[in-house]
């Protein structure tokens, strides 16, 4: 099985990026852009593309995304993808990995989980933690009041095509929780669980099987709904294949201007329940650039 791990950067090696390229296995792709040191990945076990790279891969999906921006991992995604990739982690370069990272990967498998159901209709994966007074980023916030009125079904065998794994430290919630809360989290060892409902997971500490590959595009210019929307856009069209699982990585989140998150969420707030439940379309200029990624694969 070929195992690859993308990631973006415009930092010099990280703790996280070269942990990452040391795990035994798992082959790192980190996607530079026009700020990243670029020599400096010379010296860790990764294959690194140069933003020249990235345009020899697809110059039209590069122009589609933009510069300066997270959504430069898509580029990581189709390399990965056109390399032989079966499973591809995404991962953040602030996102420090376990020493047990990687190493219970059930993407492919049919395995046993505990299954939940919101009385809402749309599942938060935090709701059935010890921290439950926090919400996944992306999760209506419309919701929020009621999103903790959760059942357990029991247990049902599902194959596995997304594994999101959950993250210690500093987890992630939109702004509003992170303004309200100031949280540093540390979640017991939990055993796989899903839901049939509608659930966000992130590109933060996810793993992805190959078929989801052209399904799952960060979409640019929808600020930090990016990769929400995308986890949305994968359950429509793999439905109940989704698994949430223990924490594998500690977060030392890379600094962040909070209000500027709470501005780049604001499309969210107002949009993810319309678009979950239809009312709402994505942008046409988004929803181009989706069909320039989805043509890359083919």
């Amino acid at each position: 099985m070929k195992k690859y791990i993308v990631t973006t950067t415009i930092q010099s090696p990280t703790e996280a990026t070269i942990k990452y390229s040391q795990v035994e296995g798992w082959q790192l792709v980190v996607v530079g852009d026009k700020k990243t040191p670029h020599n400096e990945y010379e010296n860790i076990n990764c294959e690194y593309l140069h933003p020249d790279d990235q345009e020899d891969i697809n110059k039209e999906l590069s122009d589609a995304i933009g510069w300066n921006c997270i959504q430069r991992r898509n580029l990581g995604f189709l390399y990965s993808y056109l390399e032989g990739a079966d499973v591809m982690a995404t991962v953040d370069d602030d996102n420090i990995p376990y020493d047990s990272w990687g190493k219970e990967i059930y993407v492919g498998k049919e395995i046993e989980v505990d299954l939940y159901e919101s009385a809402n209709g749309y599942f938060d994966p935090l709701s059935v933690t010890e921290h439950s007074n926090l919400w996944h980023r992306g999760y209506p916030i419309e919701m929020v009041p009621s999103k903790n009125n959760v059942k357990h079904l029991g247990t049902e065998h599902r194959k596995v095509l997304v594994q999101a794994d959950l993250w210690d430290g500093d987890p992630d919630i939109d702004a509003i929780c992170r303004l309200s809360q100031q949280p540093e989290v540390k979640f017991s060892s939990i055993s796989p669980f899903a839901t049939r409902q509608l659930s966000p997971f992130n590109s933060q500490n996810t793993f992805l099987s190959r078929e989801v590959l052209p399904y799952y595009m960060m979409y640019p210019n929808v600020g930090r709904m990016d990769d929400i929307w995308a986890s949305y856009t994968v359950q429509k069209q793999f439905p109940n294949s989704v698994i949430y699982n223990k924490a594998t990585v500690y977060q030392e989140r890379n600094e962040h201007d909070i209000v500027l998150d709470l501005e780049r969420e604001i499309i969210g707030y107002r949009n993810t329940l319309q678009l979950l439940e239809g009312k709402y379309d994505i942008p046409k200029d988004v929803q181009q650039s989706f069909e320039i990624y989805q043509n890359s694969f083919i």
